[in-house]
């Protein structure tokens, strides 16, 4: 009675202005951030901190003024961001069971329907990872293994180069389906042509949808999915690649189901096939179609992009540093020389050229803030409570640039990776591929690749600048950093 007698006294007005009041109220109580909380800048009822810098320089600034565990809050949730070596090793490594866990990310969720290994958690993940390592190591075995794939493909690679006559060409899409050939033999049991129209389509939407995924207003769709749902912007870009995609695979794997022999499995998928007959009385199932669709597009990412992203900025540092380049080539020809192809195996003989590789994955920073992560129990990270379910992001880049670990950290300096006597040295703080339980399946696989086929090129090639066209050393920035778009001559040694 006491509030209808309030309510007939208000105009419209007052009630819009009471009504706004009880909202402001409830977001304040709701997201106040308690004492225990990693400390991080003010946030706007109801944007939070939509305003903040989210490319990981602006991160790491946020870094110096709130310390190496720092929260932002990103729609209803507080996200916390943790960078430095010191810290990030705290977090991955010896805390190794409390960030192994994967966030909703509705970027993503929106199409693809299943788990897959990279963005799952609990049972599923364990189910897949198990599943993914074990057929990975079943290819690295006997005559069908990675090597032999890589080694194919580095032939292929090198011809497509030959190609070019020594002419201006920008080798982004030809290194791309070079690299991602050696992924695809093992999930879809063959190599694409480079001519072939629908896998390079299929690259290209990939790579759009990745670089996009790392603008700020993609991000924003994470924290505010309800209200930019039907709203016009790269989401929306992303969102139309990936149903694309999600069309491209589906056919691939209906092909195969139409093939299938569960006696002779030939690949990934038939493999995977062959799981989800013999686990469809699970009670609780992860393994099916839209499940294999998620594997097959996470492994794809995976096996790609990073690679592909890192040789091209190998051939930017090469064009800036062309006595390093003849280092590379000196090695090689005094370890392979030119009679023989490279092998996985040449690799202990050659410090120089390991150390170039590991400085490129160091200076060209693919993944600056990895994947994000979620707390799996309530842990105590850099004296403050970190809360179960709280998402979390490891600034990878502010590892590789660590001024307390690197001598030189913001130089292309193959030194930080050789010791006294030119010998090849390993360092605690790399860590492209991050760590702990949560780092890339494909390390090994992304080893072998970048040392083949590097060398396979250097040994034919020697990469110099169009004249007038220096490649840009400044990255630009999506969800990996990538070199700007080149042209380059790669001159028949």
């Amino acid at each position: 009675m006491i509030f209808q007698s309030i309510f007939e006294c208000l105009d419209i007005s007052s009630l819009l202005l009471f009504g706004f009041l009880a909202l402001l109220l409830t977001d304040i109580v709701q997201n106040w951030r308690p004492g225990t909380f990693p400390p991080g800048p003010l946030a706007i009822p109801f944007l939070g901190n939509v305003f903040t810098g989210m490319d990981f320089k602006a991160l790491e600034r946020l870094a110096k003024d709130y310390g190496p565990v720092y929260s932002l809050r990103q729609g209803s949730e507080r996200v916390v961001y943790i960078s430095g070596y010191r810290m990030v090793k705290e977090a991955l490594v010896n805390q190794l069971h409390s960030f192994v866990d994967r966030p909703k990310m509705p970027l993503f969720d929106d199409v693809f329907t299943g788990t897959g290994v990279g963005m799952s958690s609990g049972y599923p993940w364990k189910k897949h990872r198990k599943f993914t390592v074990s057929h990975l190591r079943y290819f690295g075995e006997g005559q069908r293994s990675l090597e032999n794939y890589i080694r194919v493909e580095c032939s292929y690679l090198c011809e497509a180069f030959k190609e070019e006559q020594g002419k201006p060409f920008n080798p982004q899409f030809t290194l791309t389906k070079a690299v991602s050939n050696v992924i695809a033999s093992v999930l879809f049991g063959h190599r694409f042509e480079y001519n072939d129209g629908n896998f390079r389509k299929f690259l290209e939407l990939d790579n759009e949808a990745i670089m996009l995924a790392g603008t700020t207003i993609a991000q924003l769709y994470n924290g505010f999915p309800s209200l930019l749902k039907y709203l016009p912007g790269p989401h929306q870009t992303i969102n139309g690649n990936y149903k694309e995609i999600d069309l491209y695979l589906a056919g691939e794997v209906r092909k195969h189901q139409e093939e299938w022999n569960p006696e002779q499995p030939r690949d990934y998928i038939d493999m995977y096939l062959a799981e989800i007959d013999k686990l469809k009385d699970d009670p609780l199932p992860c393994f099916n179609i839209g499940s294999l669709k998620v594997s097959i597009l996470e492994l794809l990412e995976a096996g790609t992009e990073t690679t592909a992203t890192t040789l091209r900025w190998a051939m930017v540092y090469m064009m800036h540093y062309p006595d390093i380049q003849k280092k590379v080539q000196a090695e090689i020809d005094n370890v392979i020389g030119q009679s023989r192809p490279p092998a996985f195996a040449d690799r202990p003989d050659m410090h120089y050229t390991e150390a170039v590789i590991h400085e490129t994955q160091r200076v060209g920073n693919i993944v600056p803030l990895g994947f994000p992560k979620m707390a799996s129990k309530e842990a105590t990270l850099g004296g403050y409570v970190i809360p179960k379910g709280t998402i979390i992001f490891t600034n990878l880049a502010s590892v590789l640039f660590d001024k307390n670990e690197w001598e030189t950290p913001d130089t292309f300096n193959p030194q930080h990776f050789l010791d006294s006597e030119g010998h090849f040295r390993t360092r605690e703080a790399f860590l492209p591929f991050s760590a702990g339980k949560r780092a890339c399946l494909g390390e090994q696989l992304a080893r072998m690749e970048l040392f083949l086929f590097f060398t396979a090129l250097l040994q034919r090639f020697t990469f110099t600048a169009v004249p007038g066209e220096m490649p840009s050393m400044q990255g630009v920035l999506g969800f990996i950093q990538s070199p700007k778009e080149f042209r380059f001559l790669a001159v028949p040694r």
